[in-house]
């Protein structure tokens, strides 16, 4: 094996596992809401929801976004000194950026809150706003490994920092819960465990980086404005489909529960439909794992195939678009029909099951807009997307505007599909004049139309069965067992529906993250006699 190779053999190992532990934190991220959820009720859930696209935000633009660009500019420039001083352009970038969004939360706080309806969630914005100081830091550590193409540093610090933070969310929420039973409390300590998380990502990369320390270093002089106007369009381009979600949540913070309140809903009714409402946050993330490893996993290829072959690219773009497609309706369809079910088994009540419906519907143009904007990252398409997802933003604004006193809080529901929907028609018609080509033939929407009616027979026969055997077992004991038989049968008609009729094919699954057992499925099924 040349030197070539193995270097090309190691950086894929690497970021085969930046990958596993990028996927790793997002299920994290989605699972750790549950049991808080269960511990503080939805009064407490929606305290946390109502502060947590605030924190998000930053982090996701700054140590996802930037980090990535920072590691791209690295990597284009071979001359030590010159990367020496991007990075100390980009780091004294950082820190103005984190400094103003510390005091826009900090000093800010008390009339963001009331802009929010709630005085007292001023306290955790305050707390939530030492995250940013965070950020310079490790968007640049990050950045650094990533450039010289090692990757497990920031795969375990990226798993580090989510764990901890799940810790010290749940250890320390049940301390409070058990003393003073205060939801803010809750959602204070709650917000805590982001900034020790980021902090304790920071302290496990200054221990990889300790031995990189040395050398003499020449500092030289260059425009820092270039580099400025690069990483900031790059990292937004990174991190745009993550932060058009969060953005739709900070318009939910600012709307929803003020309204309810308008409507004369009393205070607390008021939180937990909030808090309830919010829910169907972690379902959605967990219902676009697929799309998201997609995204992280293919997305490269399609780059490196722009590059050395041009039209070489098509055939990974639709194989992108059609997968997921395919399990983004999946998991849509089967969260819907399964809702009253799953609403119980996670969150103990069947309350709003029909809010949530509609929430989860999201999972379709999500899962697009994921792929499409990566996808469009890797033809380096930047601008168009980026004002798509802004109209997008603004139609979920109005939307809300309008819908939430006419008919309530599903209103916010509908509002977000609005704009998420439009949003990844938009981004397909783009994607559509740019590679000139059919993403899909009429026959993948004839068996993906035919698959989900599969499913939706075969999950009510199911649940007018388990409805009998299962008539003596009562409450959540109930919900899991309907939930669990209730999926399996829904998942093992639409994949073997797909599977029989090979819309991908073979040789296709095996360049899908997990899909080795689908193609195996695939050929045994289509050998039967």
């Amino acid at each position: 094996m040349t030197t070539q190779q193995y270097g090309m053999k190691k950086y894929m190992r690497g970021a085969l596992l930046l990958t596993m532990a990028a996927l790793l934190v997002k299920m994290l991220s989605a699972v750790y809401r549950v049991p808080f959820q269960n511990l503080v009720g939805d009064e407490g859930f929606y305290v946390y929801q109502q502060v947590y696209p605030f924190i998000s935000f930053f982090v996701v633009w700054t140590s996802g976004g930037f980090a990535v660009a920072i590691s791209k500019m690295l990597a284009d420039t071979a001359e030590v000194n010159i990367r020496r001083a991007i990075s100390k352009v980009v780091f004294s970038y950082l820190t103005v950026l984190s400094i103003l969004f510390f005091s826009l939360l900090f000093f800010g706080a008390q009339t963001l809150a009331l802009w929010m309806g709630d005085i007292q969630l001023a306290p955790l914005l305050q707390t939530g706003a030492f995250v940013a100081l965070c950020m310079p830091t490790l968007a640049l550590l990050k950045g650094s490994f990533q450039a010289k193409g090692v990757m497990e540093p920031v795969a375990y610090a990226q798993v580090f920092e989510q764990l901890v933070r799940v810790l010290v969310i749940l250890g320390g929420t049940v301390v409070v819960m058990q003393t003073s039973k205060s939801i803010y409390a809750a959602g204070n300590m709650a917000v805590l465990g982001a900034v020790v998380g980021e902090i304790a990502g920071i302290v496990l990369l200054l221990f990889y980086m300790r031995k990189q320390l040395n050398g003499t270093r020449h500092f030289v002089k260059i425009n820092a404005w270039p580099i400025i106007k690069d990483v900031t369009l790059f990292s937004l381009s990174v991190s745009l489909s993550s932060l058009m979600l969060l953005g739709f949540q900070l318009v939910d913070s600012f709307t929803v529960y003020k309204t309810l309140l308008d409507l004369g809903i009393p205070t607390e009714r008021a939180m937990a439909q909030k808090g309830i409402y919010d829910r169907g946050q972690p379902l959605v993330q967990l219902g676009v794992v697929i799309a998201s490893s997609l995204s992280l996993a293919i997305v490269p290829l399609i780059a490196q195939k722009i590059k050395t072959a041009g039209r070489g690219a098509i055939p990974f773009v639709q194989l992108t678009y059609r997968t997921a497609l395919l399990f983004g309706t999946a998991a849509a369809l089967g969260l819907v029909i399964t809702m009253p079910y799953v609403n119980e088994l996670l969150f103990t009540s069947t309350d709003l099951s029909n809010v949530l419906m509609v929430v989860v519907v999201q999972i379709i143009p999500f899962s697009l807009i994921l792929t499409f904007t990566a996808i469009l990252q890797g033809y380096g398409k930047l601008k168009i997307p980026a004002l798509i997802v802004i109209a997008g933003f603004a139609v979920k604004w109005l939307s809300n505007i309008w819908l939430l006193p006419t008919i309530g809080i599903i209103g916010a529901a509908l509002a977000s599909n609005f704009g998420l929907f439009l949003s990844a028609i938009f981004l397909m018609l783009y994607v559509k004049r740019i590679v000139k080509v059919s993403l899909a033939p009429t026959a993948f929407y004839k068996t993906l139309a035919v698959a989900s009616v599969a499913m939706i027979v075969a999950v009510e026969v199911g649940s007018f069965v388990c409805r009998i055997l299962f008539s003596m077992i009562d409450g959540r004991m109930q919900a899991a067992m309907m939930s669990a038989v209730l999926i399996a049968v829904g998942a093992t008609t639409f994949i073997t529906i797909v599977a029989k009729s090979r819309v991908l094919k073979e040789k296709e699954w095996f360049l899908i993250p997990f899909g080795r057992r689908m193609a195996l499925y695939q050929l045994w099924l289509n050998k039967r006699k």
